[in-house]
């Protein structure tokens, strides 16, 4: 890997020991799992962490390796505190967003794995704004680092990531599951709590259903009909529905892992009894899990989402043909920071309720030691 602006986060272990060698040679080797277990577990910077000399505090510090990938250009709460967004800018300038989520019983983030998306699927702002550049492992970890930390702040414990952020996360398979190897590894977070969502990438599903990981897949379905689906999800062109359902049956024989399938309930346009016919056909000789999401609006695409009483109506069709089902609650809608809303922007209407500008201050419950 090319190591030119390499940040904390995109360090194994074998690059903290050569890290270590190079800013201080001579040191015991204990003192590489000592700062692996400080940025990783306790997710503090170097300069915290008070069982390593002072010395070799103040030398990690000031090494370009130990820096931070991410630079709070924008915070936003919402759901009484519940829902969290954070807009990163990164060192080129470029934008991403994550999201952190608390319920009863988890608190989950959403990270993105790209700077925009490639997939163009018209009612997602990240695909409306287009593809910028692939994340690194480390500016992917860095964002569930960064949330395990605010978590922490807000005495909760981060339970899950989902990776359904901006980007498609298959499209960066080298990155996505380096980031899932060190969140397991090195942030200890269960490998069954985490899920990678995917547009339908079929050389991407099959590679993962050879991982040692028993991570979950979420496929972003919409349309069950390859007609409709080519317009709301264009690389359907490319892995038609018979692919993408032979490569799903395949995961799940391999991994014995229940499979999800995502479906934006859009009025008028997939939430008819037919759509729900057909999806049920799809669902259930894959014995996969439906979760319905009212399509949450955004600026580049006017059709609106399914009706309350639309989403009851679809819901309960897909139940009298024996697919599980649930719809997802919406979450953080009125600041931008719902499914399919991420855009790596500010946002245009809702000032900040927390804002770090470079230059300024630090934003609480948020920020990792420098």
């Amino acid at each position: 890997m090319d190591d030119r602006g390499l940040t904390r986060y995109d360090l194994d272990r074998g690059a903290i020991i050569a890290l270590l060698e190079n800013v201080a040679p001579g040191q015991p080797r204990y003192r590489a799992d000592q700062l692996w277990d400080g940025l990783h577990r306790r997710l503090l910077g170097p300069d915290e962490l008070t069982d390593l000399p002072r010395a070799l505090r103040a030398a990690l510090t000031d090494h370009p390796a130990m820096a931070l990938a991410l630079e709070p250009d924008g915070e936003w709460v919402a759901d009484a505190g519940d829902t969290r967004k954070w807009v990163w800018r990164l060192a080129d300038g470029r934008r991403i967003e994550s999201v952190l989520m608390h319920a009863r019983h988890r608190s989950t983030v959403c990270v993105s794995t790209q700077a925009g998306c490639a997939m163009a699927c018209g009612f997602c702002a990240t695909g409306q704004a287009g593809f910028e550049r692939h994340l690194r492992v480390g500016e992917i970890v860095e964002q569930v680092a960064r949330a395990a930390r605010a978590s922490a702040d807000a005495g909760r414990r981060l339970s899950h990531v989902v990776f359904m952020g901006m980007g498609e996360p298959l499209a960066n398979y080298d990155a996505t599951w380096a980031a899932v190897r060190s969140i397991h590894d090195g942030l200890g977070l269960s490998a069954r709590h985490l899920t990678i969502s995917t547009v339908g990438i079929v050389p991407g599903i099959r590679r993962l259903a050879t991982e040692d990981l028993p991570v979950n897949l979420a496929v972003s379905l919409h349309a069950a009909d390859d007609r409709l689906r080519n317009e709301l999800v264009p690389v359907n062109r490319r892995y038609p529905l018979a692919d993408l359902a032979a490569a799903c049956r395949d995961y799940v024989r391999v991994t014995g892992r229940r499979l999800s399938l995502e479906w934006a309930l859009i009025g008028g346009v997939n939430d008819r009894p037919g759509d729900a016919h057909q999806l049920a056909a799809f669902a259930r000789p894959l014995g996969a899990h439906v979760n319905l999401i009212p399509l949450n609006p955004t600026p580049g695409y006017q059709v609106v989402g399914s009706a309350p009483a639309a989403v009851r109506s679809f819901r309960d069709r897909l139940r009298t043909m024996g697919v599980n089902v649930t719809v997802r609650r919406t979450r953080g809608g009125e600041i931008a920071a719902a499914c399919g809303q991420l855009a790596g922007g500010p946002m245009p209407s809702s000032p900040p309720v927390l804002v770090h500008r470079r230059g300024g201050s630090r934003v609480a419950g948020s920020d990792l030691p420098h």
